[in-house]
């Protein structure tokens, strides 16, 4: 088992990278020009300090008109050009509409400035929740975004999207023409720190039986012995409950693992349906930490029903925040991306 090292992130809470998901494999001759938003600045400047031969970081100025819109002078050009001809990596973060779009400028930008290839890291897709309709006139805003991707100046070859645990796999086939997607999965790090010895858990559990069926597989390899709990939501008159629809939690520590949270609700009524059955004790796993109204609902100090809440650092916007007092423990991503980098 590889050691695993503790830090803590910019807000003082704790940060879990994992030494057996390293840098093994990387072609050492592909070097890259970065280019960041705001909220991916700090993941650049990692990137360049764990090797300054492989990656170069141009800070970029975000500016604002006084109107409001975007003035923007991407780094890297002037006064010398070391963008043109380069392997491009841009660190996005589509955190809300503003900066969707301001980023949309510069990726347009750089398509159009002659990269020999360009590799966009999204790990969080915030609109892969988005990706149907169930009446006219509503917009699948996932595929909005995807054509937005597809629409992006040719560069030679597809720009790539890296995207990790989408929250529907179907949206990757939205991506056409200029920008496809490579899938990654943020489970190998949760799967690490179970094989830790400071973990005690012993049970895998799932919100629905759509994340059983997405997520079960990468769990049975490691922990074939480990029971397998599934919740689901059945009628009760004229609400809709969570209950437990197979495997027995009784005295076991339990987490449960899913891509995504939103309010979290179905994931308290999860965890209140194991408890309730007997679970010992009751964890989440989410990679991507969304919270639209707050994380007060979890926190031990309000009765969250959770002994720890594992996200990633997928949406740093949001992971910056969260106290370092509490439930919340965030793994991190940076070794899994430059692993999967190529």
């Amino acid at each position: 088992m590889a050691p695993k090292k503790k830090s803590k992130g910019e807000n003082g809470i704790a940060v879990v990278t994992d030494n057996g998901v390293g840098m093994a494999g990387l072609d050492p001759s592909k070097a890259y020009q970065i280019i960041a938003h705001p909220a991916q600045e700090s993941l650049a400047k990692r990137m360049v300090a764990a090797d300054s031969k492989r990656f170069t970081y141009h800070p970029t100025s975000w500016g604002k008109f006084k109107d409001g819109t975007d003035n923007i002078e991407v780094g890297g050009f002037y006064p010398v050009n070391y963008i043109r001809g380069q392997h491009v990596l841009f660190l996005s973060s589509f955190h809300d509409n503003d900066a969707t779009l301001s980023q949309f400028h510069v990726l347009n930008m750089l398509c159009e400035s002659f990269v020999d290839s360009m590799t966009v890291i999204l790990a969080y897709y915030p609109t892969g929740t988005m990706e149907r309709v169930l009446r006219e006139g509503q917009v699948a805003t996932a595929s909005t975004l995807a054509r937005l991707f597809s629409n992006l100046p040719r560069v030679g070859k597809p720009v790539r999207v890296m995207v990790y645990d989408l929250h529907t796999l179907q949206n990757r086939f939205y991506l056409s023409g200029n920008a496809l997607a490579t899938l990654h999965t943020a489970i190998p790090l949760l799967i690490n720190y179970l094989n830790s010895p400071e973990s005690k858990i012993n049970a895998i559990a799932f919100p629905d039986e759509g994340a059983c069926k997405r997520f079960k597989g990468l769990f049975e390899p490691a922990f074939p012995n480990w029971e397998i709990v599934t919740c689901g939501k059945v009628r009760d008159g004229e609400k809709r409950i969570v209950t437990i629809q197979d495997g027995n939690p009784k005295g076991l520590h339990c987490v449960i693992v899913d891509d995504l949270v939103q309010t979290g609700g179905t994931l308290v009524e999860c965890a209140n349906a194991i408890k309730a059955a007997g679970g010992t004790s009751v964890s989440a796993f989410v990679t991507h930490a969304v919270f639209p109204t707050g994380w007060d609902r979890f926190s031990r100090s309000n009765g969250g029903p959770f002994e720890n809440f594992f996200v990633t650092n997928s949406n740093p916007t949001v992971t910056n925040r969260l106290p370092s007092d509490d439930c919340f423990r965030v793994l991190d991503l940076f070794d899994v991306v430059l692993r999967d980098l190529e």
